[in-house]
């Protein structure tokens, strides 16, 4: 299969990207996609360096008569989001991606296809092993983590890098140039709880959730799309008001970055109201469906019998987290009042674990307004505590403040309308980027975001339109031909 993508234009972009994809790279295992980039660099004998916590930096001078411009840096993040439809059988620590060309896109089999950001790796290893392509001396930065905590770009230090442009190539529209992001906090609610044993005249069953679409929690987020923790928490809500629903068991989500697509929780019943139940549960998913019919068509709820749990969840401590998973809000917060149609803050309710006596919520709060994300993340946190749980708030990272006279946005302005005959669309994005991080070690640095066409990020219907990144690289190589003097 990834013959088929070596042939694809630009095969320089391609090749290194198929390179990368056979690659196993889950953030917070980078170990071997580092040791890959480090011995790409080395084996094309420039200077290359792994600082600290992983970062990798190669630099590459400048060609002949391009020694007197601007030094500039080009980053992106070497980790990616791992996701799979559940009947795919993957190793997300073994296997390199399977991918596939599906007209004008490439995609993977049933996994995320790591376009988010292999793409813009691959395009800077290009630019690295090139001969031909003029620009000035470059400082590739490859940093990790960038899914699970951006702790890459949190952990770089000051005076690693000379560069006075960055190129972040970590933006999803071609059509966009990124001149700022959200920041963003992960907020965690825990607690324990007694376990009950189930009496004897209740009966199990299974309630699955699957078959939404998932997507980006940033850039997604004010789609419509289907939340499988909160579709499930309406079912189980349902279930106690009517019939005494009792929770032992629930696992909904995955990582907190991705909308979740799926839920499983495993229930108790009272057998005398098994058909009313069951006659219900048919009515209620379809009415779910039906509100969610034009952005989840293929959803599904699934209600079948299963062996009757052993316990059950504390019925005081059941009404609580059900009504705090209701009240818990989920989606856009506020629209920006300054930028049109830019969500400003929002919440994914991301991760949701009931077994054994432990409930863990896991949410990721964006914002690019920072007393907004805080306003947000102590709401959640009210609302969990409410309930007995215990609120942490962790992975906090700041947004990127718009620069609207960047003298590197007006340089790309112009060559985008040159090369396209139109004006490109300069915005701010609700995703986490990592240029408010690494503007805070290095805040002289002029940066810019862009990158081609890829949809479905964080889910395994990511997919990158092959003719977008003929038009994305072609914009690379104009940029890198017009980067000012010092």
């Amino acid at each position: 299969m990834s013959q088929e993508i070596r042939q694809l234009e630009p095969q320089a972009l391609w090749n290194k990207f198929a390179d990368l994809n056979a690659v196993p790279r889950p953030s917070k295992k980078e170990e071997r996609v580092i040791a890959f980039m480090k011995e790409f660099g080395e084996n094309l004998g420039l200077e290359t360096c792994v600082d600290e916590v992983g970062n990798v930096i190669i630099k590459k001078p400048a060609t002949p008569g391009m020694e007197n411009r601007t030094t500039v840096v080009m980053q992106s993040h070497l980790d990616m989001v791992h996701q799979k439809n559940n009947e795919t059988h993957f190793d997300f620590d073994a296997q390199g991606i399977q991918m596939y060309v599906d007209g004008d896109w490439v995609r993977a089999n049933g996994t995320t296809l790591g376009a988010d950001n292999g793409i813009g790796v691959a395009t800077i290893m290009a630019v690295l092993e090139s001969k031909n392509i003029p620009h000035p001396a470059i400082e590739a930065l490859f940093t990790i983590d960038e899914e699970t905590g951006m702790t890459g770009a949190m952990g770089l230090k000051g005076g690693l890098l000379s560069g006075g442009i960055l190129l972040n190539l970590d933006t999803e529209e071609d059509n966009e140039i990124g001149v700022g992001c959200a920041g963003g906090i992960d907020v965690t609610a825990k607690r324990t709880y007694d376990e009950e044993e189930t009496p004897e005249f209740k009966v199990g069953y299974c309630i699955n959730v699957k078959g939404l679409q998932g997507g980006h929690s940033g850039m997604q987020i004010h789609e419509g799309l289907g939340n499988a923790n909160k579709i499930m928490n309406r079912i189980l809500f349902d279930g106690f008001e009517n019939y005494g629903l009792r929770i032992s068991e629930i696992d909904g989500g995955s990582l907190r970055n991705a909308i979740p697509r799926e839920s499983t929780a495993i229930v108790a019943i009272d057998a005398v109201h098994e058909d009313a139940f069951l006659l219900d549960m048919a009515m209620l998913g379809n009415i779910i469906k039906k509100e969610l019919k034009t952005m989840e068509p293929d959803l599904k709820i699934e209600v079948s019998k299963c062996k009757t749990p052993k316990q059950i969840m504390d019925l005081g401590v059941q009404e609580g987290f059900t009504r705090a998973m209701y009240a818990a809000l989920n989606g856009v917060y506020r629209m920006s009042a300054d930028i049109p149609d830019l969500v400003e803050t929002s919440n994914n309710i991301a991760r949701v674990i009931v077994k054994g006596g432990t409930i863990q919520v896991e949410c990721l709060t964006r914002s690019s307004v920072e007393s907004a994300k805080i306003d947000l993340a102590n709401t959640l946190r009210a609302t969990f505590e409410l309930t007995g749980c215990e609120v942490e708030f962790s992975g906090d990272y700041p947004g990127w403040t718009p620069n609207m006279d960047s003298a590197i946005l007006k340089v790309m302005s112009d060559l985008y309308e040159t090369l396209n005959g139109e004006k490109p669309h300069v915005a701010a994005c609700h995703a986490g980027l990592e240029c408010g991080i690494l503007g805070t070690h290095y805040p002289d640095m002029d940066m810019i975001s862009f990158g081609p066409n890829i949809k479905g990020a964080h889910s395994p219907d990511e997919r990158a339109q092959i003719s977008s990144v003929q038009k994305y690289w072609k914009f690379v190589l104009e940029i890198l031909k017009h980067i000012p003097e010092n």
